[in-house]
């Protein structure tokens, strides 16, 4: 657990590092007299539409990497392994059979966006770069994973995606480069980073491309191909299911592209709930693979349960700054009114995350288990439930709808995983920790919201937030909520001590 800790750490540190930077990018995104609302809406189906043709793109193969590259290391010397150029030749065929669908598909998206979001249909074909970006990059982060170097892929995926697009934004706004120029350099931003990574990973050796089929692969041939089946699928329908909010906003919602930038600003801010969740996944995942290999059940469970705790902790940290604050920084930060429609979503989708959060890693541990064949069922039912729910809520009720949509849908889907995991492995995360963590942060946030509801501005924002974060850290280490928190300080004053020494 101490490595997966230091590793969440620093991915956390870089991750939140680049949200600083997501957070200007976006406030230049919504600043009054900079993007319209319009505009901003493309840049996220950009990345809901890129996303989903990824999933189509992949063949398969992400699972692939997950479950076989470890006994691809542990029989294979780096120059034998052929994983990654089965991956490579796999996933360059996925991309050109989207690029063809892309092209057969195309007079039945103009139908459908046309009337309400023109804008994708002038830049429709700019979303395939930005999708091979997506598809290269995310393929490769699996490889630099399992060399240990979650914090790198992080830091790219974060922080140096937002710096390109900051160096874009600031070039809009200063006036050098008009939209047209914009959305086009940036539908090549993912393109760079999976750039930097491939010859990083070729560069320090960590990778090989080795179009020789080994032993391994003519051992494994027929699962691995099964594997691909049955988890491509499920991705497919998992990613369809969880960006389909988007674009069903753009084709149905009364003012369609302008409702997904109020969307899009919405997500973003509760999208800030997650990322303790991406930096652990990153440092688990390779955990839990090797864990199950050697049926080491004991691990599985401490990891699942002490992420769960943490998870659920910082989930409910960063949920209540923001509601607490999230008035006086509509004010303070000159957003545009347009957006503050999207208040209500923010508070619903918060609530959905912190239902994720809560629940652990239970995708993770299904994944890499020998009953990722779920992983289908659960992705089926999931899809099933979004889309038709996410239609007709957003009809009726719009934006909104499609947040009520996400949390229902959501809410179910975490539920069937944990009921299965509890079922066939006699493994939950929870303990009477978890009500004590939701009973305290409430109390706490009540205690603030009250004590400071009189004040507004920046100085209602710094004594709100002082109060609550100190309240909330002191609570965790006086009641022992996660034992993690204890280890790392005591950690943290020993490498202090030793310092001084």
């Amino acid at each position: 657990m101490g490595d997966i800790r230091r590793q969440t750490i620093l991915s956390s540190i870089v991750i939140y590092i680049g949200f600083a930077i997501g957070f200007i990018n976006t406030y230049f995104y919504v600043k009054n007299g900079t993007f319209t609302p319009e505009q901003y809406g493309l840049t996220r189906l950009f990345n809901d539409i890129g996303i989903t043709f990824y999933s189509f793109a992949t063949l398969g193969v992400l699972s692939y990497v997950y479950k076989f590259h470890p006994f691809y290391k542990q029989n294979l010397s780096r120059k034998e392994n052929d994983q990654a150029a089965l991956s490579l030749i796999v996933i360059s065929l996925g991309f050109l059979l989207v690029v063809l669908g892309s092209i057969l598909f195309k007079p039945l998206f103009i139908q459908k966006f046309s009337e309400k979001s023109i804008l994708l249909i002038t830049y429709y074909y700019w979303i395939l770069p930005f999708t091979f970006g997506i598809l290269f990059f995310t393929i490769f982060e699996a490889f630099a994973w399992f060399a240990q170097e979650s914090i790198l892929t992080n830091f790219l995926k974060e922080t140096g995606l937002r710096l390109i697009q900051s160096a874009l934004i600031a070039a809009f706004v200063i006036g050098w480069i008009n939209f047209d120029s914009f959305i086009k350099i940036f539908s090549f931003s993912y393109i760079i980073i999976a750039s930097i990574l491939i010859f990083y990973l070729i560069y320090t050796n960590k990778i090989a491309f080795n179009f020789k089929i080994s032993r391994v692969t003519k051992k494994f041939r027929k699962k691995i191909v099964w594997l691909m089946i049955l988890i491509y699928g499920s991705l497919v329908v998992n990613t369809v299911a969880m960006y389909i909010d988007s674009i069903i906003i753009a084709s149905v919602s009364q003012k369609g592209l302008a409702d997904v930038g109020v969307y899009t600003l919405a997500t973003f801010i509760a999208a800030t709930i997650q990322v303790p969740q991406r930096s652990i996944i990153s440092a688990v995942i390779p955990v839990l693979s090797n864990s199950w290999k050697t049926k080491d059940y004991t691990e599985i469970q401490r990891i699942y349960s002490r992420t769960s705790i943490n998870l659920l902790l910082l989930a409910l940290f960063i949920f209540f700054l923001i509601w607490l604050n999230l008035n006086d920084m509509f004010t303070v930060l000159n957003i545009n009114s347009n957006y503050e429609t999207g208040k209500m979503v923010i508070l619903i989708l918060g609530i959905s995350k912190i239902i994720d959060a809560g629940t652990g890693v239970n995708s993770q541990i299904i994944g890499t288990s020998n009953c990722w064949k779920f992983e289908v069922f659960t992705g089926i039912l999931l899809l099933a439930i979004s889309i038709p729910l996410n239609y007709y809520l957003v009809k009726r009720y719009n934006i909104n709808g499609s947040a009520w949509s996400n949390l229902i849908a959501y809410g179910i889907y975490n539920f069937v995983r944990l009921f299965f995991i509890w079922k066939k492995f006699n493994m939950q995360p929870f303990s009477a920790k978890t009500i004590l963590a939701l009973t305290v942060s409430f109390l706490i946030y009540l205690l603030c919201f009250y004590l400071f509801r009189g004040m507004n501005n920046w100085g209602g924002i710094i004594l709100r937030s002082a109060v609550f974060s100190t309240a909330f850290v002191l609570s965790i280490f006086y009641l022992k909520i996660t034992p993690d928190a204890q280890q790392l300080w005591a950690l943290t004053v020993g490498r202090f001590k030793k310092n001084e020494q």
